[in-house]
Parts: structure tokens; sequence; C-alpha cells
């Protein structure tokens, strides 16, 4: 039985590969959360990748460029993700670069308002089979 492959695996990998500074910044902040606020980099949620998405929580941080300034296709992927049961929380990247405290205080809100849930990612198998199939 062979899995299928989801096409969007490569690209999210490049967009992990090489993210922007702002990304980075907050990444290394997002990695220190303790407990069950995990953030996944460039996750995708249906057809779009989040920048940042804790599934525990239903929290999208996006982090944008000049260039999303009244994006109607921003609006766009807000609205899908918050269909699909997700908060978004977004910050432009100089507020990340220059006041990563105020960011981080914000994102720390944000999880507190929204227990935890269990997460709706499907489990992830590993191998071909399960321990103790082997030679049967």
């Amino acid at each position: 039985m062979s899995r299928s492959v989801d096409r969007r695996v490569p690209r999210a990998r490049q967009l992990r590969q090489n993210p922007t500074d702002a990304e980075r910044k907050l990444w290394q902040r997002l990695r220190m959360l303790p407990g069950a606020a995990h953030f996944r980099r460039q996750a995708t949620i249906g057809p779009y990748f989040a920048d940042f998405a804790c599934h525990t929580h239903r929290l999208v941080i996006e982090i944008d460029g000049g260039q999303h300034a009244e994006s109607a296709s921003d609006a766009t992927r807000t609205s899908y993700l918050e269909a699909s049961g997700y908060r978004v929380l977004r910050f432009w990247n100089n507020d990340v670069l220059g006041n990563i405290d105020g960011v981080f205080e914000t994102i720390i809100g944000a999880l507190r308002v929204a227990p935890p849930t269990p997460d709706p990612s499907p489990p992830r198998e590993r191998g071909e089979g399960k321990c103790g199939d082997a030679g049967r």
C-alpha cells in the first residue's frame, strides 16, 4: 500500500530553509514556549502555508512585509483559516524586528485566551510496519 504524496511538502521545506529576518527572529522565541504551545513553521492548512501554526491552540501567526498591505489574497487566506477554526494574528516585519517583546506578549495573551484542544493532524507513522512484524 503506497502512501499519498503531499505536493506541498517541498515548497514548505523551501520556505523553512529561507525564512525572512522577522520569521527567524520570531521562531527563536516561539521555540522556547513550554507545554502545549508547540508551533510549526510553514504549516500547511488546506491550500495555504501558515508562517507559524499552533494546532493545539488553533492559532496562526502571519508575518507580513509591505507587499501585504491591503492584500485581497491575505483576506481570503484569513477567511479560510478562520472558517477552519483558527485565529489569525498578523504582525508587520518591522514590528517583529523592532518590538519582539511586544509581539511575543501579544502571542502569549492569545494562547492564554484559548485552551489547548487535541491536535487535529493525523498521527505520523514511521517505517513500513509495526515493531515485531519482522519475519511474518
